[in-house]
């Protein structure tokens, strides 16, 4: 039978719940057992594929085209495992198929109630990923203990352990210790209270994740599991860490994964932590600086870019180099251009986004890449700006655009598919998830990839015109990569310049600390090599070492 693992958070949001699951999950992992993680997110919207990333960040698109919560991406990060769109559920997908299910019938006539319908189907989304092919699923739950939103998943996972029995059952609480500078000390009220909430509704945590900026002395563990009855060995520090890829080890250290597995009667041998170590030994060791702007509309918000700083710092660490990224606001892009200041970056990234707001600066920056020989990686929107800016500067194409940003342009360069124009105009429809296109063969693409044919998650709805393909080609972009069919163009390269490639996909959310995905592996390779061109002094080192 599968074993459950349930996190849960308290005091203040963004304490780290989806990470102490994500780690807790490698840890496991290592230990030789079957893995999966999921997410039961608070919020009424179905997905947050319509939500502003300003306010939630990042959208992660799943092989089977689920848009997802950010959190996924540091589930399939750190176990390595391809997850799908039933690992995230929300308060909205679960009553919109309550509410199907009742207008079918399904009830027959009975009110339908929070309990036990609601949590029924919470519970019923839980038992969806547990097989006889998962040994732990994980189960993290959003918001904080305390709002109101979360009441029924907590009341449905307070019901889980008598459904699959205690020694199947484990809830991690993770909360707040803060640090009080003026007193100089930790104070353990804010998790006391926590606590209290959380066993208000039932459910007593079996540990406790302390999350602090520093180190919670043993005093103070002590303390917290005298008053919350959770043994002391499962009360487990967790301060702030200089890198992400060391919070496993932290939480090894401390003996949570220890504990979880006594707790569920796990008879599994000591985790292999070796390749984590080494690991982190080569995140250590990457500090050659490489500057990298990033050319964004939600700059704001780190978190709307998670994956691909994530990717970024992946390559960065494969090459031995800390890749520094200089976070520019679209829009204040053609200001930059004016005063050079983009010049000195050693690379320029051009990521997603929907809406017209801060277009023309990624096409200015596009074509300053381009014109100055800066490498310049284009995911998505990034390579779409990059075709308009080739269209427009290097074609001649007068008001070349999307269709998009202006319908009215007379060279479309991007645009619809004349068979998406009926479903579009009846209410919309995205290439979401896994797509596979064949690579050319004497292209860079090919070369950086090492196969014939590749696999990228999409999210996106406009596409290179075929009718300007032939012209692009002739003047040196070329289309390295398409769909199996011929019909759309995945990649593009342009020909006499240092790294000047783009994708249609987002490559960002396959990406692996061990195994940084291609593009932006062979981007941070050309970046550092101009990094080294513009200042000798930079020690050098070999390009694609292991560490």
């Amino acid at each position: 039978m599968t074993k459950h693992i349930f996190v849960t958070g308290g005091v203040a949001s963004s304490l780290g719940k989806g990470l102490t699951a994500a780690s807790l999950g490698r840890l496991l992992k290592q230990r030789g057992l079957r893995i999966l993680i999921q997410k039961l997110d608070p919020y009424i919207n179905v997905d947050p594929g319509t939500m502003n990333p300003f306010e939630h960040g990042e959208v992660f698109v799943t092989d089977d085209g689920g848009e997802t919560d950010l959190d996924l991406g540091h589930y399939e990060r750190f176990i390595d495992e391809n997850l799908t769109r039933d690992s995230n559920a929300t308060t909205g997908s679960i009553y919109s198929h309550v509410l199907a299910a009742e207008r079918h019938g399904d009830y027959l006539g009975k009110t339908v109630q929070v309990i036990p319908h609601i949590t029924d189907e919470i519970k019923r989304r839980i038992h969806l990923l547990a097989g006889d092919d998962v040994d732990v699923l994980i189960t993290e739950v959003g918001g904080t203990v305390g709002d109101i939103e979360i009441l029924p998943f907590l009341e449905a996972i307070r019901q889980f352990r008598l459904d699959v029995g205690p020694d199947n059952v484990c809830y991690i609480h993770v909360t707040l210790v803060p640090y009080i500078a003026p007193s100089g000390e930790h104070k353990t009220k804010p998790t006391q209270h926590s606590v209290i909430e959380l066993r208000g509704r039932g459910i007593q945590p079996d540990a406790i994740v302390c999350r602090s900026d520093q180190p919670v002395g043993e005093a103070l563990c002590r303390k917290i599991s005298n008053l919350s009855s959770v043994p002391l060995a499962a009360v487990v520090s967790a301060p702030d860490a200089d890198s992400l890829y060391e919070i496993p080890l932290i939480l090894h250290d401390e003996g949570l994964d220890d504990v979880v597995c006594d707790l569920l009667r796990i008879d599994a041998g000591e985790p292999d932590l070796e390749e984590w170590k080494a690991l982190n030994r080569r995140v250590e060791a990457a500090t050659i600086p490489v500057r990298v702007g990033l050319i964004g509309k939600y700059v704001s918000l780190v978190d709307a870019y998670l994956s691909v700083v994530e990717s970024l710092n992946h390559a960065g660490i494969h090459h031995g180099v800390g890749v520094q990224i200089e976070w520019i606001q679209a829009e204040d892009v053609e200001g930059l251009l004016v005063a050079d200041r983009l010049r000195d970056l050693d690379g320029i990234v051009i990521p997603g986004g929907f809406g017209s707001r801060g277009i023309d600066g990624k096409i200015a920056a596009a074509g300053y890449a381009r014109e100055q020989e800066i490498p310049c990686l284009g995911l998505c929107l990034g390579l779409q700006c990059m075709v308009v800016d080739f269209g427009r500067n290097v074609l001649g194409l007068e008001r070349a655009h999307s269709s998009e940003f202006d319908p009215t342009s007379p060279h479309p360069v991007i645009d619809l598919m004349e068979s998406q124009r009926d479903v579009d105009d009846k209410g919309g429809t995205m290439r979401l998830g896994a797509y596979v296109a064949q690579l050319r063969s004497d292209s860079r693409v090919r070369e950086i990839y090492g196969e014939d044919v590749v696999s990228e998650r999409h999210r996106h709805r406009y596409e290179f015109n075929p009718r300007y393909r032939q012209r692009f080609e002739a003047a040196g972009l070329h289309c390295s990569g398409e769909s199996p069919d011929g019909r759309l163009v995945e990649f593009i390269e342009l020909e006499d310049h240092p790294f000047w490639i783009a994708t249609q996909a987002h490559p960002e959310f396959k990406s692996r600390p061990d195994r940084p995905a291609p593009l932006f592996r062979a981007f941070v390779e050309a970046a550092l090599r101009r990094a080294e061109g513009r200042n000798p002094q930079l020690l050098q080192v070999d390009v694609g070492a292991e560490g």
